[in-house]
């Protein structure tokens, strides 16, 4: 169990405490420590990743549970918004759909002995839908803080979509060897 395997758990690990914090601590204090520890195990997810990389530490373990880490973190958020009334749920849907879609597309490359390495728009979409969680969790009242997050909720989507389109289209052979 290296570095970056570890600070993996600790994103796994994070997924409850946020959610008791949402959960247990009404307000918005609450919200504004759940989108403090959601941004502090989403910022963990680029240091794994770099940990791994830099070091040479790159493991099974972890090119299976970096993406389940970021999957639960993400669903988990997207599920609670559903539940309070903060985001559609044909949004998150959308988004927990295209995670099965290239889970699947994934598996499928491991049974082929291929790893299909993340592309430019899914760490867009990432990114994009890591700060759109953050900026519905603090909730601002005002106008254009409000446009904002409209603006993400709208974008994480699009990239989603995209992400999604370009993943099958890039990778659609797998089904053919």
């Amino acid at each position: 169990m290296n570095l970056a395997n570890k600070i993996t758990l600790l994103r796994i690990f994070m997924i409850p405490v946020f959610l008791l914090v949402l959960y247990f601590i009404k307000g918005d204090i609450g919200n504004y420590i759940a989108a403090g520890i959601f941004a502090v195990a989403s910022l963990t997810d680029l240091l794994d990743g770099y940990i791994a990389r830099s070091r040479n530490l790159v493991t099974d373990f972890g090119k299976f549970m970096d993406p389940l880490a970021d999957k639960l973190l993400v669903a988990a958020a997207l599920i609670y918004f559903v539940e309070v009334n903060r985001l559609s749920a044909v949004i998150v849907i959308i988004i927990i759909s295209r995670e099965f879609i290239i889970s699947g597309f994934r598996l499928v490359a491991v049974s082929n002995n291929k790893v299909i390495a993340a592309g430019i728009w899914g760490k867009v979409k990432t990114a994009v839908t890591m700060i759109m969680i953050i900026v519905v969790l603090v909730d601002i009242n005002y106008v254009v803080f409000e446009w904002v997050e409209i603006i993400l909720i709208i974008a994480a989507t699009l990239f989603t979509i995209i992400s999604a389109l370009d993943y099958i289209i890039n990778n659609i052979s797998i089904f053919h060897e």
